[in-house]
């Protein structure tokens, strides 16, 4: 496994790291008690969507599966630990063994989900999945938060493309699972370079302020671009007057320009300007790009606006102010004994304060009404209901230990451009309100 596929720097050995101090001092305990092995659930869902959406996407699941099969205590991992007096050397020896061997099921990456929805599920003795809660949660809340972001912005664009451009207003790792999940969620391009490179996501990108401002004129600066990558380049007309831009960019690349970019000022009413003088100017193919911190607000208001392409940054990789899914991993079930063959019991968190959890290894299912049209998001720890067997939605992503659901990530994408189409009409639309679909649950028998 490259670890260059991961996102990360070549030098970063493994994801063994990326975890809180606690996994590793519970194991520790754990090994001392005798409980380690107990055969645990532990599930990932989130208690409620951010204030106003209504819905969730599910991102990062391929990032997920390759943390986790990289997951590993390498000498130098171990060595740190040791030094920090971390743990005890016999955890260490634990550690240097350690390859998680349980089971992992989950839904596809793409769907839809909403609150309580048992996104994913660990299964294993207790010390080797408790170790990679952390690293689940990393990924699945940042990359779902992405993903919901740019699939709401999807939606206010309608059939016009959507360019990823975040990549400075994030940290350089995170703008490339920022990319990725933009992708899934709807996205058609991105400008990071690593995110083509690691993910195959198109790429593209032409030219910034600071060229027209290097050249002696705006003129010099388009011819220049011209030049370079042919009379189908998009040119940035707003570095100094607008109209004199579009007038120049047409003389020098002809009505064949590819497009214009706008990036400041009143976008619907100068995007209306440009494109008549475009026409007047015989350039009537030549496309209109609008950039200038867009969220799907300002994309919905862009709808009636002659603009054929749409560049989001900052408000996209930054989850359009839900930065964060609120996904937890907790466990459910485990085994009254060390015994393989022991049965489960369901177990809960029953504190106060809205932090309270529904036990039991749980199935997932999305009922459809009379048009087929999902009503309800059917959650049980019992059988399945036979009216729902052929709805289930979690897929096994892990069998004993290996990667058994990798795809390709044009179907993610796909995915989830059917599951927003199979909600609601309601769904897509940006005036806040309650989760789209309501959470039902059936209550029953956990099983073993």
């Amino acid at each position: 496994m490259n670890t260059a596929d991961l996102g990360l720097p070549v030098d970063v050995p493994s994801t063994a790291l990326f975890t809180d101090q606690y996994e590793l001092t519970m194991l520790r305990a754990a090994l001392e008690a005798g409980t380690a092995e107990r055969r645990s659930v532990f599930e990932v869902f989130t208690r409620r969507l951010p204030n106003g959406r209504r819905y969730g996407v599910v991102g990062g699941t391929g990032r997920v599966l390759d943390a986790v099969e990289n997951f590993r205590f390498d000498p130098a991992v171990l060595g740190f630990l040791r030094e920090r007096g971390i743990v005890d050397e016999r955890t260490l020896d634990w550690l240097a063994g350690y390859r998680f061997s349980g089971d992992i099921w989950g839904y596809p990456e793409g769907e839809v989900y909403f609150p309580g929805s048992p996104i994913m599920r660990v299964e294993g003795t207790f010390a080797e999945c408790v170790l990679l809660e952390t690293v689940i949660l990393s990924i699945l809340n940042h990359d779902s938060a992405i993903a919901a972001a740019a699939s709401r912005m999807s939606s206010a664009a309608g059939d016009r493309p959507l360019i990823e451009m975040g990549a400075r207003r994030t940290h350089e790792l995170a703008a490339v699972a920022a990319s990725r999940a933009a992708y899934v969620g709807g996205f058609a391009t991105t400008s990071d370079l690593a995110a083509g490179f690691r993910y195959g996501i198109p790429t593209v990108g032409t030219s910034a302020h600071a060229f027209t401002l290097l050249h002696d004129s705006e003129r010099d600066a388009f011819q220049a671009q011209v030049n370079t990558l042919g009379r189908g380049t998009t040119l940035l007309v707003d570095t100094y007057d607008v109209a004199e831009a579009v007038r120049t960019a047409v003389e020098v690349a002809g009505p064949d320009l590819g497009a214009v970019r706008i990036d400041s000022g009143d976008l619907l009413l100068v995007a209306h300007r440009v494109r008549q003088q475009l026409d007047e100017l015989g350039a009537t193919g030549t496309k209109i790009v609008v950039t200038s911190d867009l969220d799907e607000y300002a994309i919905a208001s862009l709808a009636a606006a002659p603009v054929d392409a749409y560049g989001v940054g900052t408000q996209l990789v930054t989850g359009s102010g839900h930065p964060t899914s609120s996904m937890v991993y907790k466990l459910v079930a485990r085994a009254e004994s060390t015994d393989p063959k022991a049965p489960l019991v369901p177990v809960a968190k029953k504190s106060t304060g809205g932090k309270t959890s529904v036990g039991g290894r749980k199935w997932a299912a999305r009922r459809p009404d009379a048009h087929g049209v999902a009503e309800a998001e059917v959650i049980g720890t019992g059988p399945v209901p036979a009216a729902l067997a052929d709805r289930q939605l979690l897929v096994e992503l892990v069998k004993g230990g290996e990667v058994v659901a990798r795809e390709p990530l044009d179907a993610a994408r796909e995915r989830h451009t059917a599951a927003r189409a199979g909600l609601p009409m309601s769904a897509t639309q940006l005036s806040r309100g309650e989760p789209v679909l309501p959470t039902e649950y059936v209550h029953g028998a956990s099983g073993s």
